[in-house]
């Protein structure tokens, strides 16, 4: 019989992560600790971090739903249609699963990362600042030769924020490094498009959600429209049946998709996500949601199961003060699991 623990967890971040929704510098979050009578030195780890402002489980009471949903848990209880009102807590349950089953060792997938051979690329983030913090954040990236850069833009004059890619552009062309900008909805349908003309001219890679989400018919025309390619992020979140997320992206048809398992259910979801975008030849990458580095060593390992060869948006285990040990570690812009890392740390197990 499996019993179920779970830990509250305030993760404090290192500077205040400005995005177009405001600034954050803590994040409320639960482990959960799966426990299996007959095995009671094997511990499968998960991690429930709801995002302020994006997941639509945010206000929920974790504790008293997971007295509701693990009182007698079995690995059916993840198919439970209701878990899907509550993506964080699937994605939790999930990844404690997964952990459980591979012997309580924080190994969720077994592939060529977590066995130590390859390395995933991964985009360097800039956070949202005034334009001296942002260009700091640049200089830091640069010096550890990032390739791919995401600037988050949508908080300063957009004139301003234009100068900050120009002067990126004028020390590095489109093929020398990929710029990805993030405009987390802050745009206006009015005038998207001609913001998103003048981004065009400096060859960015792509556009993640450059007006809010549902929207569907103007972001829609956008798409088609729009010399820049546009990603969908915020406007994949709450679509959990499968004939939704197909007649989404039929009706929107986007170059691409991120995908952020927290927010969207957990890895069967994600990979829904994966498999409809592939028959409809959507391109996608995968992108971790400020969770501890539980979570992100969880989503670094469903990634390497893909083999996508874009750059990831994945993490560092770098934004918090008080973050938990993790075999994880970064190397220049490659993120990398370190097989020799102690298996018991932070809860036991292994």
């Amino acid at each position: 019989m499996f019993t179920i623990q779970y830990i509250p967890y305030q993760l404090k971040f290192k500077f205040e992560a400005g995005t177009s929704r405001g600034v954050l510098t803590e994040r409320n979050s639960f482990f959960i600790l799966l426990i299996h009578t007959d095995f009671p030195h094997q511990i499968g780890v998960g991690e429930v971090s709801p995002l302020l402002g994006l997941s639509i489980d945010f206000e929920a009471n974790i504790p008293l739903l997971l007295t509701q949903f693990t009182k007698n848990f079995t690995p059916e209880t993840l198919k439970n249609p209701a878990l899907k009102s509550f993506p964080a807590l699937l994605f939790g349950l999930e990844t404690a699963y997964l952990d459980w089953k591979n012997g309580g060792k924080r190994i969720i997938f077994e592939n060529n990362f977590s066995k130590g051979i390859d390395k995933l690329w991964i985009n360097g983030l800039i956070w949202m600042g005034n334009e001296a913090s942002m260009q700091k954040q640049i200089e830091e990236k640069l010096e550890k030769n990032f390739r791919c850069l995401k600037l988050k833009i949508g908080a300063l004059d957009f004139e301003t924020e234009l100068n900050i890619i120009k002067n990126i552009r004028k020390n590095f062309s489109a093929k020398e490094m990929i710029l990805r900008v993030d405009a987390n909805g802050a745009f206006e349908p009015e005038n998207a498009l001609e913001k998103l003309k003048k981004l065009a001219e400096f060859d960015l890679h792509s556009i993640e959600q450059p007006i809010k989400a549902n929207q569907i018919e103007k972001m829609a025309e956008l798409c088609q429209k729009s010399p820049l390619p546009i990603a969908l992020d915020e406007e994949l979140i709450g679509i959990m049946d499968k004939k939704d997320k197909e007649n989404l992206l039929k009706t929107i048809q986007p170059p691409f998709i991120i995908l952020k398992p927290t927010l969207l259910g957990g890895f069967e979801a994600t990979k829904e996500w994966i498999d409809i975008a592939k028959n409809m030849k959507i391109d996608w990458w995968i992108t971790s949601a400020l969770e501890s580095n539980i979570g992100l060593n969880a989503i670094a390992q469903f990634t390497a199961n893909f083999q996508n060869p874009l750059p990831q948006g994945l993490g560092t285990g770098g934004l918090y003060h008080n973050n938990i040990d993790s075999s994880l570690y970064l190397e220049g812009e490659y993120l990398g699991f370190d097989v020799n890392y102690p298996t018991n740390f932070l809860f036991g197990g292994g």
